[in-house]
């Protein structure tokens, strides 16, 4: 039964699962300590919309929804600028425009519409040589940001006015880390669907928080429960026919209780 490894549309998906499983929870960690969990699931909702219109178009959907993720990122920001003291609502006030839009696009569609509701659970095995070069590419975006930048979204994320006061671009580098952001969750889409992207974002930050000691280790650990739920995700997935996304993020539930039971967060 272990031939499944030997089948190049499996091998495809566990390069893109892991690529992507690296990559989110980083990107997370800056999301969840600055409050902005939802962040993921907002932008996945307006990438969806971008890939109804991909596939109305006849382009390539993923790309239209990426674009689709770059213009809600920056609605996100401009809003949260104009509504400093209310910045969640810029979120949900992009969820909602995604969401509406989303099910235009969806009345307008006549053959596509089963095509764009396997992207709200995913279909990692149908990842081909072009998603696997977008997942790479935004892979390497990801890293080479955070490793030049790394110091000045640390100070933002845990003091913006005293990054502001010490004369960092604040704004453009909230556009940057909002935009980065978006890019991942139009890649990662198509491996866990836009129901389950921001799990990737969030479950293996929070698992993080409870046994890293600074910042740095915790980036480490939620990166290691990241690639460990997505590449056992997938192994079971492809031997026992389960869903794939489903079978990831289960897991990192799994591994998140075992995590507070261990750290007595909450009594058996």
């Amino acid at each position: 039964m272990w031939d499944i490894f030997a089948f190049p549309f499996f091998q495809r998906a566990l390069v893109g699962g892991l690529l992507i499983g690296g990559m989110a929870p980083l990107l997370g960690m800056y999301l969840v300590l600055r409050r902005l969990s939802m962040i993921g699931d907002t932008i996945a909702h307006v990438s969806i919309a971008g890939i109804a219109l991909g596939f109305l178009l006849g382009v390539y959907p993923v790309g239209v929804g990426l674009v689709f993720s770059l213009v809600a990122a920056f609605a996100i920001e401009r809003l949260r600028s104009a509504y400093r003291t209310y910045a969640e609502l810029s979120i949900a006030i992009i969820m909602s425009g995604g969401v509406a839009l989303a099910t235009f696009l969806f009345t307008l569609g006549q053959g596509f519409n089963i095509n764009v509701t396997s992207y709200f659970f995913g279909s990692i095995y149908s990842l081909d040589a072009v998603d696997l070069y977008t997942i790479f590419g935004v892979t390497i975006v990801v890293f080479g940001v955070i490793a030049f930048h790394g110091k000045e979204y640390f100070l933002l994320t845990f003091d913006e006015d005293a990054a502001s006061v010490g004369g960092l671009p604040v704004r453009a580098l909230n556009l940057t880390l909002t935009a980065l952001t978006a890019l991942v969750i139009s890649v990662s889409i198509k491996i866990l669907g836009a129901l389950l992207v921001s799990a990737l974002l969030t479950i293996p930050v929070a698992s993080s928080l409870l046994i890293g000691r600074s910042f740095k280790r915790s980036i480490v650990w939620a990166i290691v429960f990241s690639e460990t739920a997505v590449l056992l995700g997938l192994v079971a997935a492809g031997l026992f026919n389960l869903a794939p996304g489903a079978t990831i993020v289960l897991l990192l539930i799994v591994i998140l209780i075992g995590l507070l039971t261990l750290k007595k967060g909450f009594r058996l």
